[in-house]
C-alpha cells in the first residue's frame, strides 16, 4: 500500500538532533481496513478502498465505515485482501508524502482577505477602504473579464500539499509526524500518500552516491 487516511490532531514544533527548529503537524491513524479491490476486469479501474471508524448505528444501506476513500493505483495492485489491516507503519521517517484535505471554511469574505487586494486609501473622504472599485470598463470590454477576482466564499476546497517530510512513526500511539503544515481543521480526515515527485531521503542519497 502506498496510502492510508489519517485525523489531523493539530500542529506543534520539535527539535531535530543537530539543533534545528522544525514546524510539524500531528495525524492519527487509526487502524485501517481494506473493505474493497477495483481491477480493470470488473470496475474499469484499478483502486483499493479502504475504510476508517465504525458507526454506532451501522444501517442496511450505508456502510459500516465513517469514513471511505478509494486510492488509485497506476501500477502493480498491492497484494492485499478485503478485510486486511493497514497501520502506520507503511512510512518511515525520512519519505516524503503528499497530504489531501479540505481547507477549514471561512465563509463570505471580500476581496482584501480572499485575494490580497491592496485596499484604497485610508485617508479621510475615502469612499473605498475595503470596498470593490471599478471591475471593468463600460465602452469596450462592456463586460467582466472571466476569472476577475470578486468577494466569495472562501475556504472548504479541497487542497492539497505535496513533498512533506516524514519526520517520525509512532507505531505505539498511530502517530505519523510530518513537516509543515497540512490542509484542513482540527479533528478532520486527509489522505496520506507517497509522494510522486520526490523520492525518500535515503534513496536520494543512494543515486547521489
Amino acid at each position: 500500500m502506498d496510502g492510508l487516511i489519517g485525523k489531523k490532531i493539530g500542529m506543534s514544533h520539535m527539535f531535530r538532533e543537530n539543533g534545528s527548529f522544525v514546524p510539524i503537524s500531528l495525524v492519527e491513524v487509526e487502524l485501517l481496513n481494506v473493505t474493497a479491490i477495483k481491477t480493470i476486469e470488473k470496475d474499469g479501474y484499478k483502486a483499493v478502498q479502504i475504510g476508517i471508524g465504525e458507526r454506532r448505528k451501522p444501517s442496511k444501506n450505508k456502510s459500516k465505515k465513517v469514513v471511505i476513500k478509494e486510492l488509485r493505483i497506476a501500477g502493480k495492485v498491492p497484494e492485499c485482501k478485503v478485510g486486511d489491516s493497514i497501520g502506520v507503519d507503511i512510512f518511515q521517517a525520512g519519505d516524503y508524502v503528499d497530504v489531501t484535505g479540505t481547507s477549514k471554511g471561512k465563509g463570505f469574505q471580500g476581496g482584501m482577505k480572499r485575494w490580497g487586494w491592496k485596499g484604497g486609501e485610508q485617508s479621510h473622504g475615502s469612499m473605498f477602504h475595503r470596498r470593490v472599485g471599478s471591475i471593468g470598463a463600460s465602452s469596450y470590454p462592456s463586460r467582466v473579464h472571466k476569472g476577475k477576482t470578486m468577494p466569495g466564499h472562501m475556504g472548504s476546497e479541497k487542497k492539497t500539499l505535496q513533498n512533506l517530510e516524514v519526520v517520525a512513526v509512532e507505531k505505539e500511539s498511530n502517530l505519523l509526524i510530518l513537516k509543515g503544515g497540512i490542509p484542513g481543521a482540527k479533528n478532520s480526515y486527509v489522505i496520506i500518500r507517497r509522494a510522486k515527485k520526490k523520492k525518500p531521503k535515503k534513496v536520494e542519497e543512494k543515486a547521489k552516491k
